[in-house]
């Protein structure tokens, strides 16, 4: 393959030599592109087929006068990082690589010399490192978002210097430090006075804000600081912001008064001072007749009565002050708001009586007074919302004790989600394909999660909100009607709005790169203008295409081929026959076998010589062994654990894969080898790693398994794996590992108890698959043993059964309990043993029965899949994993019991799956029991615990014993 690219460039690079006068493509752009396409994967089909990016109309590429003047790939699952040659397209004036998780590492410094860039989006990438202080050179930028990436170290000052620029987002990142400000020559970014957005939310920003941050020259509508580590005063000069709609200054350590200027702020919609140190009395904010949202939750204010603009401010639509110190009686008059939504006062010394007999606004949703002083109530009878008094004297009275609003558990509100009412009965989707509301039928959508960080409302089931949003949505992206569907949709903690959204094509059931791109890109640089009561957005688009080119151009046209000059012709035809060469000399190599490979197998042992009873696995030389590896180099290690060293090999026909080499202290006695080979070269399912071949020559014991580089579910579930894994994903990968170890526990022959069952011995393949690994601590099941195995104990801190480690007694049933941990992992992300806490323990005292949507796991559940798509089957989800992690063993289900509930958990929400139970799948691929081997199917490598080594399935796997005091 390697070989194969680099005649494709040298093919291209002489085609632009002699066809340099005839293309319309600057040749300094066509150079650019060549690197990129040199470091990037997946860049689309089309680069590279044709020497004219302008002429042919490469996917990505505007030109203007044969220069390339705007690139724009989002969600093109491009993999690689940002070469410097990027520089090189000095006419660019539009760069757009959002939503890319797999294009990373540090952002080149030579960006800077993108002199014409306007727009500047990586948002959703991986890129790392600091910000370069280059970017300051970019004098024309407008738009920069730099936002969900992985960056540190402080905002470089030099982007003081960017004049022009209106939109700066660089929120959710692991930025430091405080905000640089101008002082004699040194620029900072009290210099952005054309700047309307500073978005730079949730990081880990410090310091103090200095007063000359703000002044009166700035014309910002939105102020993002929330969730940094800023101390210290807020500063008064804030009150010069005229302009400024959203305030977030919540979840830092601000401490003082807030300053009275904030007064000023007569166009402030939003105000979010929450969980700070704020003290002293909070200002009047009754001049503030345009604030929608106030939240001054979780400081120390002095204490104090409900102040009068709680009555006054009619445009309130949500206020939030737990905590905060407040007393005496509730002005009545609140509950007439004729806008408010939401009214959370929880945790202060309201008394008396709480009324709200009459004159309740139309829209009242929420009423929390929990843990005040309330000894009586008067509520009207039409009011049929949630009231929380969980808490006040008021619940004591055996008149009211039992009344749902002296319970946690309150009324089920269930959000808009877009309706499929006019589909009918439809036939469910295959799990990668969705339902349209336009078409009524299934498709392939592109999906992303549309974020509004500061929204104006608080009701989540307003249809003729979330409607006008749809519609927003399909007209400005110039859909079909009704082309959009939004699901999942959730306040979070930081009351950000997430929306699962799904985009539908009009011509057809899939996208073409261009129309994802044209989307991807009005979405993230906001041309698309959500309705202005939703606030301000981010959009991080899912990948659309799983895989493009290799990284430059698989085939050429033969206008291209025609064009070459001869000394290219010649020297292609040089290479070809070198190559035939080689591959003629290999293959002679190949069939020159050894006469009796077995022979060793009988020497000094009780078996007679004879070859193994193989099923689709082969033997391989030593000396193969030691040219599939380089002699077994350095650069070909890949992993080491406690039977040896894991070797990357290249077979004879091109087949990568994972060579384990036993060192001399554990290697087994030939017969048990032999035995061990047989019985892996058995066992064959969609789910299971197989096994490729064996090496038993010159005193060498190997296996050899098939290589696949997509990483195990640890690392996609930390993100080191490159897999966006949302909820729907989780469900099949579950699914697959279960059936997958269903079949070692029914089928296989004999039974197989796996013994260490974990996510890092879980793989997954480029299409999702989850493939069982790492059979070293396995144990046979056999007749005579049928029910328990006496064994030392062996495995893994945190998935280790405990009734396993207290008996000895191995069963089945400790697989179970290992994968009950690993489906508590799919749901949270978290190591089983994580800061001394034990996840399975931590899972079962968080379980609220009352909480429809999260079940009382809103702090243990994984961010990334609360943002991804509606947690369909969740609740069981959770009740299973905790079954599975029964202390008692005859209280756990079967794996094939736990096969069938997944499936359910699946059918039942309309996701196809596309086997019903582990026999089904054994029926697809063949019982253990002499069934041939299964298609070739790609498979990943394990990372070895505490290690950034590989590690592959098989026996001599690395060994965690744990030894029962």
């Amino acid at each position: 393959m390697a070989t194969h690219r680099r005649l494709l460039l040298l093919l291209f690079f002489c085609l632009a030599s002699v066809r340099a006068g005839l293309a319309d493509t600057n040749s300094q752009d066509v150079a650019a592109l060549q690197a990129l396409m040199n470091n990037w994967q997946n860049v689309p089909p089309n680069w590279g087929q044709n020497s004219d990016p302008c002429g042919s109309q490469w996917d990505g590429i505007i030109c203007t006068n044969g220069r390339i003047t705007s690139l724009r790939l989002p969600s093109m699952s491009l993999k690689g990082q940002l070469p410097a040659d990027i520089a090189q397209l000095s006419a660019l004036n539009y760069l757009d690589l959002s939503s890319n998780p797999d294009l990373g590492g540090p952002l080149t410094p030579s960006i800077g010399n993108l002199k014409q860039l306007t727009t500047l989006i990586l948002a959703g990438c991986s890129f790392t490192g600091n910000i370069p202080q280059e970017l300051g050179n970019l004098g024309q930028l407008y738009f920069l978002a730099l936002n969900s990436n992985n960056f540190t170290g402080r905002i470089p000052g030099t982007l003081g210097l960017l004049s022009n620029l209106n939109w700066f987002d660089v929120a959710e990142n692991q930025l430091s430090g405080p905000l640089p400000v101008s002082s004699n020559s040194t620029p900072g970014l009290d210099l952005l006075v054309n700047t309307q957005h500073f978005h730079f939310n949730k990081n880990q920003l410090s310091g103090q804000l200095q007063e000359k941050l703000f002044n009166s020259k700035m014309i910002l509508i939105h102020l993002l600081f929330d969730g940094n580590k800023f101390t210290g005063p807020i500063p008064t000069s804030v009150g010069l912001l005229q302009k400024l709609q959203i305030l977030r200054l919540d979840k830092n350590q601000f401490s003082g008064n807030i300053p009275a200027s904030i007064t000023n702020l007569t166009t402030l919609n939003e105000l979010h001072l929450a969980g700070n140190e704020l003290q002293g009395t909070v200002p009047d904010l009754s001049a503030l007749t345009n604030l929608n949202y106030v939240d001054l939750s979780n400081n120390t204010f002095d204490s104090s009565p409900a102040p009068p603009w709680f009555s006054t401010l009619t445009s309130l639509n949500a206020l939030f002050w737990q905590r905060g110190g407040l007393t005496g009686k509730i002005p009545t008059s609140l509950f007439a708001l004729p806008q408010l939504q939401q009214v959370v006062l929880a945790t202060n010394t309201f008394n008396g009586t709480l009324n709200m007999s009459s004159n309740l606004g139309p829209d009242l949703q929420t009423v929390d007074f929990q843990d005040n002083a309330i000894t009586q109530i008067d509520i009207a009878s039409s009011y049929s919302n949630t009231l929380i008094l969980v808490g006040n004297p008021v619940c004591l009275d055996s008149q009211y004790a039992n009344g749902l609003f002296c319970q946690l558990k309150q009324k089920v509100v269930t959000p808009y989600t877009t309706s499929l009412a006019k589909c009918g009965n439809s036939s469910a989707c295959p799990v990668d394909q969705s339902l349209s509301p336009q078409s009524c039928s299934c498709a392939y959508p592109y999906q992303g999660s549309l974020v509004f960080r500061a929204p104006l409302f608080a009701d989540l089931t307003n249809s003729t909100l979330f409607q006008s949003l749809e519609s927003s949505l399909w007209t400005k992206l110039e859909l079909a009607p009704n082309a959009v569907y939004l699901s999942d949709l959730h306040f979070s903690s930081d009351g950000y709005l997430y929306i699962q959204v799904e985009f539908f094509s009009s011509t057809g059931t899939s996208f073409n790169r261009s129309e994802i791109i044209r989307i991807g890109s009005d979405l993230t640089n906001q041309i698309w203008k959500a309705p202005p009561i939703f606030g301000p957005y981010y959009f991080l688009g899912y990948p659309y295409f799983s895989t493009g080119g290799s990284g430059g151009s698989s085939s050429m046209s033969t206008g291209v081929i025609a064009g070459i000059s001869v000394a290219c012709a010649l020297l292609l035809i040089g290479l070809v026959v070198v190559g035939l060469y080689a591959l003629r000399q290999r293959k002679a190599r190949r069939e020159a076998k050894t006469t009796n490979p077995f022979a060793s197998w009988g020497v000094g042992g009780k078996d007679d010589g004879s070859a193994p009873q193989l099923k689709g696995a082969r033997w391989f030389s030593f000396d193969e062994m030691k040219k599939c590896t380089n002699n077994f180099s350095g650069n070909n290690e890949i992993g080491a654990g406690g039977y040896g060293n894991v070797y990357k090999g290249v077979l004879t026909n091109g087949q990568i894969v994972a060579i384990k080499r036993a060192q001399q202290g554990s290697m087994q006695g030939a017969l048990e080898f032999k035995t061990e080979i047989e019985l892996l070269s058995r066992v064959h399912h969609k789910n299971l790693v197989g096994l490729v071949g064996f090496c038993f020559d010159q005193g060498e014991q190997m296996l050899v398994y098939e290589y696949i580089p997509n990483g195990t579910l640890r690392d996609n579930l930390i993100g080191k794996g490159g897999m966006h894994l949302d909820w729907m994903k989780r469900l099949k990968i579950a699914l697959g590992a279960a059936r997958g170890l269903a079949y070692l526990h029914e089928l296989a022959d004999p039974p197989i108890i796996h013994r260490d069952i974990k996510s890092t011995n879980i793989l997954l393949d480029e299409n999702l698959n989850a493939k069982v690994a790492d059979f070293g601590l396995s144990k046979l099941v056999l007749d005579s043993q049928k029910g328990h195995v006496s064994t030392q104990v062996k495995g893994t801190l945190g998935y280790l059964d405990p009734e396993y480690y207290m008996t000895k007694q191995l069963s089945e049933k400790s697989d179970v309990y290992s994968f009950g941990v690993v489906m508590l992992e799919l749901i949270s992300s978290r190591l089983p043993i994580e800061k001394g806490k034990y996840i399975v323990r931590e899972v079962r005292m968080a379980i609220d029965q009352y909480d429809q949507e999260y079940y009382g796991l809103q702090d243990i559940i994984d961010p990334l899949i609360k943002i991804s798509v509606k947690l369909v089957g969740f609740r069981r989800f959770v009740q299973l994993a905790m079954e599975c992690v029964e202390e008692s063993a005859s209280n756990r289900p079967t794996m094939n019991e736990v096969v069938k509930e997944i499936e359910i958990i699946m059918q039942n929400e309309g996701v196809s799956t596309t086997s019903n139970s582990a026999q089904s799948s054994a029926t697809e691929f063949g019982n253990a029991r002499g069934a041939p081997r299964h298609p070739y199917e790609e498979q990943v490598p394990i990372r070895d615990e505490g290690s950034s080594a590989f590690a592959y399935s098989g026996g001599y796997s690395y060994e965690v014993n744990v030894e029962p005091k």
